[in-house]
């Protein structure tokens, strides 16, 4: 007797379930993981590339909930070319990528035929170091124990990273917020903040939503979210907060001004369970964009350098 094919599994579902789960413990997964598991940066692949997006929260979340301290994960296969074996018994986890395919669709009233792009989100299997044995030793190194940074050693990495974003930044009064309508961010002065670390934690929030302004990112989000587009685009800053603050080695706390948006976002991934994805890519493309201001800087530098040492060889 031929057995029923197992049901798919809800990709969608089960992320938007975790990240809820998170939530609710009052634990987002884009601002604890690193400093809860004395880890930085978020989680690799096999090879050193890091994850991005929806895989990038998903796998710190679950690294978070089965106190996982390894940021490396990979399918079986890759463990056993590396010759490693996963454990029996262990759970794998999932990977999630959208794949795509073309779909001729017929006019009913004029016959004519015209291509359409579906795309789909499909997942595979990945498991953490820490539940492989046999794989070679710098897989399971746990991060060294979080020397104290002087404050003057974490401050240069504040400085030119903030520096390179061309945003204008105005101080005064007790309110943080971006101005879409004048394109400015208002923070109050750096001393009215417990440190340092806190003030550049706020701007890289209000530089994520700095970003979004329809001359540059153009984020929108329209009938999708109605009601709650500006929770959803709160939602999005904080993630992306969350990834400005573990490239700079800063603590991320979900701020009391923003704390009062979890009811909502709990409300949206409810709603809908691709909700999360969505942000996540959103706030991994605005993390992007800023990011390429200090690059261009960089490379720009080099080129002066460059420049320079010609002209006096010359």
């Amino acid at each position: 007797m031929r057995q029923a094919p197992k049901p798919a599994r809800d990709v969608a579902a089960e992320i938007t379930a975790l990240i809820i789960a998170k939530l609710e413990e009052g634990v987002p997964p884009w601002s604890r993981p690193w400093a809860a598991r004395g880890s930085s940066g978020g989680p690799l692949r096999h090879c050193g590339t890091p994850y991005t997006g929806i895989n990038r929260l998903y796998l710190w979340a679950i690294a978070d909930s089965r106190g996982y301290g390894s940021r490396y994960w990979m399918t079986y296969r890759q463990a056993n070319e590396l010759g490693g074996q996963v454990r029996r018994g262990e759970t794998a986890s999932l990977s999630v990528y959208y794949s795509s395919f073309r779909k001729t669709e017929t006019d009913s009233a004029t016959g004519e035929e015209s291509q359409k792009n579906i795309r789909f989100l499909r997942a595979y299997s990945v498991f953490n170091a820490e539940q492989v044995d046999g794989l070679p030793a710098h897989f399971y190194l746990a991060p060294p124990e979080p020397v104290p940074q002087l404050p003057s050693e974490r401050q240069a990495a504040i400085d030119a990273f903030f520096a390179a974003v061309p945003a204008e930044v105005r101080h005064g009064g007790d309110q943080a917020y971006f101005s879409p309508t004048f394109d400015y961010i208002q923070l109050p002065r750096p001393e009215a903040f417990k440190s340092m670390d806190h003030y550049a934690s706020t701007r890289a929030h209000e530089t994520v939503h700095w970003s979004g302004h329809a001359s540059r990112l153009a984020r929108a989000f329209g009938k999708r979210f109605g009601d709650e587009a500006y929770a959803f685009e709160e939602l999005v800053a904080e993630i992306g907060a969350g990834l400005v603050c573990a490239e700079l080695g800063l603590p991320n706390e979900l701020h009391g001004g923003h704390a009062s948006y979890v009811a909502h976002w709990l409300g949206i991934l409810r709603a809908d369970k691709t909700a999360i994805i969505h942000a996540a890519s959103k706030a991994e493309q605005a993390f992007a964009y800023l990011c390429s201001f200090a690059e261009a800087q960089g490379a720009g530098d080099a080129a002066t350098v460059d420049q320079r040492d010609m002209a006096e060889a010359a």
